[in-house]
């Protein structure tokens, strides 16, 4: 079982000359295989630089990050073995994904860079990753620009589990995406959950999602996390007045997810 925990983590800004803006204040939590969590709050929140901080794109001003129970390295291959472990899905696949090259080349890249599997089986290790995200294979010599935002957002999904990670950190994965197709790639992330036993940090403003696809929320307020608990008890019976501001500010998830049942998939 792999393991990643946030022990009490926080990240100052510095702008404007010699201010400061405190971004996130004494963040804890622990992530295991197997198990969703997910991260809420409005913009502005700290919820990107969780991940940002979990990904090693930024680095924690206190605390620290451990991944079954070591800290995360700095430098070199003890580095890439963690990032091998801790994948990310980001908000926009329109940018995620490099226009010039094509499916095949985005999927290649990592299998090669983390040796997952021998060279010779790499085209028929691409085809098994565009499979797995319910895409056709005839669809690997394309470059991103041919397809619909929700199949490179399968694209990016696809990539990020190419190095067959334990963990997946998913910033938005949907927010950029049209309503009809988003619970098609909510579906298809909660599947591969519990296909790979993945651990899942799901991040987004929706609480209506956050309540159908984790086993546990968060609420993040100006960078600290006023609220936690499993989903249905944080959504039905909130307690901190800003967890009842979302929530009455979200649509009600069962009307919701009673009208998009049965949406096709992009």
């Amino acid at each position: 079982m792999t393991t990643l925990e946030l022990r009490n983590v926080s990240k100052k800004y510095r702008i404007r000359g010699s201010k400061e803006m405190l971004a996130l204040d004494d963040v804890s939590f622990t992530l295991e295989s197997g198990k969703t969590i997910a991260l809420v709050g409005q913009s502005g929140s700290g919820k990107s630089t969780i991940a940002k901080i979990i990904t090693q794109l930024e680095t924690a001003t206190s605390g620290s990050v451990l991944l079954d129970g070591v800290p995360i390295p700095r430098r070199g291959r003890a580095l890439r073995a963690y990032r091998q472990q801790v994948r990310m899905v980001f908000q926009d696949p329109f940018a995620s994904l490099n226009p010039y090259h094509t499916i095949r080349h985005h999927l290649e890249r990592p299998l090669r860079l983390h040796h997952v599997v021998p060279v010779a089986e790499i085209d028929a290790e691409v085809i098994r990753l565009l499979e797995r995200v319910r895409l056709a294979p005839d669809l690997v010599e394309r470059r991103p620009h041919e397809l619909s935002g929700g199949q490179r957002q399968r694209v990016a999904i696809a990539r990020a589990l190419a190095s067959r990670p334990g963990l997946l950190v998913a910033d938005e994965p949907v927010s950029m995406l049209d309503v009809s197709i988003r619970l098609g790639v909510l579906n298809l992330l909660a599947e591969l959950q519990r296909e790979s036993n993945l651990g899942v940090l799901y991040i987004t403003h929706d609480l209506a999602t956050a309540r159908h696809f984790s086993d546990e929320i968060m609420v993040l307020n100006s960078g600290v996390v006023v609220e936690r608990g499993a989903a249905d008890d944080v959504i039905l019976n909130p307690q901190h007045p800003y967890t009842r501001q979302l929530r009455d500010a979200s649509p009600n998830p069962d009307v919701l997810f009673a009208k998009t049942k049965g949406a096709s998939r992009a």
